[in-house]
């Protein structure tokens, strides 16, 4: 464990999760009793796959494998110089940035290999996110593949007031190279494919369509004077950071090893669970945890009979023997709907037998604000008979609306309006993704 803690000391100072601190609402953790730990062998089979090339698992670590499946034709200009001197100038930040990929690698390539798709596509994070899960952009993309909400829908991944599934590992990979696959399809090129990523499809078709009519030629580096500056730079990027994973000592950088060997397995989640117990009973800090299940925005793990978490391999075996000994509620929390504006924080508070703060962060609630009728809110349970979980039809319609709390005159000043208005965007699953500034976007 103090190997996976120094590993992780770099990741989580760099990461910028958004989901708010976890308020300790009724259970306290004691510590847990110590279990001889049986080896976990085998990663658990996520859906049915092709088998992966054993040559594969003969590389001493995933960097090898990757190498190994290079497939994208190389580009070489001065843009690529450009990047492998910015990432070759910055040792830390590929640290940082290698430390987070570290839990992810093995699973991306392996995914790759299943589909025969280029093993250099699991660098493409690299350039999203720097493998940061809960990266979020400025046109609300999010997690380590960088999905906005709608394109995020398009290829079903769940976005609900208790999880979003652009950040989880497993969903958002899936649906990553799911879209990559079809950009594939569609050009017969992989830079091109690339480009549509960044882009969207119907913009790079009208490129090619330009340069076509123009007589000229429709290959990435012939379409890229008239790409957006992102764009262009885009597969440069990646080719960089190629370049540097084929050989890092010819740039003064040194990769951490990353075993050839699953870091994670797939465990079910049964009922309804404090995030908090769900880390305790897997011996792992909240940070830990968060950094696998990064898709879990509120205190409690709810939602369908699908949902999975993440585990370190040495770690699943511990969660199971600890949870079979578990003697207390697995989780502190139901909901309460909000039927009247009278409804405020500070009498919820009293009625759950909690504080205001407890349910501000629970629920993502900003200061100086107010919670709407129709709104549907975590609580803490205030009774062992409460026993229920929270049903799946909750959790997919659940929404949190507020206002600017209101002045002694009546009225919500500017300032707070705005800034309540501005929490309300942040806070809501949005029912149409902005795309016309993403380079997320989907073009039918």
């Amino acid at each position: 464990m103090a190997a996976l803690v120094a590993l992780l000391a770099p990741v989580l100072a760099q990461a910028h999760d958004e989901a708010p601190g976890l308020p300790t609402v009724t259970t306290a953790l004691s510590p847990l009793p110590k279990s001889p730990i049986p080896d976990v062998t085998s990663l658990k089979t996520i859906k049915p796959a092709k088998a992966v090339d054993e040559e594969a698992f003969r590389e001493k670590d995933v960097w090898g494998r990757i190498r190994s499946g290079y497939a994208i034709p190389d580009v070489n200009n001065e843009l690529v110089a450009k990047h492998v001197n910015w990432y070759a100038t910055r040792p830390d930040y590929i640290a940082r940035t290698t430390a987070r990929a570290s839990l992810y690698l093995f699973h991306v390539v392996s995914e790759l290999e299943k589909r025969g798709m280029p093993t250099e596509l699991a660098l493409l994070p690299f350039i999203e996110s720097a493998f940061n899960p809960t990266a979020v952009s400025s046109a609300n993309a999010a997690g380590m593949w960088q999905f906005v909400p709608g394109t995020g829908r398009d290829f079903n991944l769940k976005q609900d007031a208790f999880k979003d599934e652009r950040r989880g590992v497993l969903a958002s990979t899936d649906a990553a190279l799911t879209y990559l696959q079809r950009l594939y399809d569609m050009f017969g090129d992989w830079q091109l494919a690339l480009a549509a990523y960044n882009w969207g499809e119907g913009s790079v078709q009208k490129a090619i369509k330009r340069n076509q009519a123009a007589g000229k030629p429709t290959d990435f580096e012939s379409l890229a004077d008239i790409m957006p500056a992102e764009t262009r730079n885009y597969v440069p990027k990646l080719q960089a950071v190629k370049n540097i994973v084929a050989n890092p000592q010819q740039f003064g950088l040194n990769l951490p090893v990353i075993d050839n060997k699953p870091y994670f397995t797939a465990i079910d989640k049964t009922s309804d669970i404090d995030l908090t117990v769900a880390a305790h009973l897997a011996e792992l800090s909240v940070d830990e945890f968060k950094a696998l299940n990064p898709q879990f925005k509120r205190p409690v793990i709810t939602g369908d009979d699908q949902t999975k978490i993440l585990l370190p391999k040495e770690n699943a075996e511990k969660y199971h023997l600890n949870l079979a000994q578990w003697t207390k509620e697995l989780s502190s929390w139901t909901t309460h709907k909000i039927t009247s504006a009278r409804e405020s924080i500070g009498s919820l508070a009293s009625r759950f037998h909690t504080s205001p703060e407890v349910i501000r962060q629970a629920n993502n609630i900003p200061q100086k604000s107010v919670l709407k009728a129709g709104s549907t809110i975590l609580v803490p349970k205030i009774s062992t008979s409460v026993s229920r979980d929270i049903t799946a039809d909750v959790a997919n319609t659940a929404t949190v609306e507020y206002e600017a709390e209101r002045s002694n005159s009546g009225k919500a000043t500017a300032k707070g309006y705005k800034q309540a208005k501005v929490s309300l965007v942040k806070a809501r699953v949005p029912r149409e993704a902005a795309r016309s500034k993403s380079h997320r976007k989907t073009n039918h």
